[in-house]
């Protein structure tokens, strides 16, 4: 089974020890489109799980990035900023939005596993 996590806005979290990286699923990516500006949150922030984190904006629509768990942003994508392409051509590797400080990995169990995710995003078509 893979070491990541989805929700159901389609974000995924990939857990290394207490640290959590945080971006948007290739599911996401391609129902947006091209991907013009993301707005990443301040290294320091306080995000809780369900609230927004970031923001992505492609030509077809803004969308929140909701923080799948809670945590203090430890970092930010800053290549995004200048690349946000990024996002659409590698959103689980080189696409990543930010990472936190995990403050309950138990919130992380509760989310759905690869299998899961696959069966969640086959109801939608």
């Amino acid at each position: 089974m893979s070491g990541i996590r989805y929700t159901k806005d389609h974000e995924y979290v990939r857990l290394d020890g207490d640290v959590a990286t945080i971006g948007i699923t290739n599911h996401a990516q391609e129902q947006l489109g091209d991907i013009v500006f993301v707005e990443l949150p301040a290294v320091g922030k306080s995000v809780e799980q369900g609230a927004e984190a970031a923001v992505v904006e492609s030509v077809k629509a803004a969308s929140e990035v909701y923080a799948p768990l809670s945590g203090e942003v430890v970092d930010v994508n800053k290549a995004l900023e200048g690349e946000p392409a990024k996002v659409n051509a590698d959103p689980l590797g080189d696409g990543w939005f930010l990472k936190l400080k995990v403050k309950d990995k138990s919130q992380f169990d509760a989310l759905m596993n690869e299998a899961q995710y696959n069966d969640f995003v086959a109801t939608l078509s």
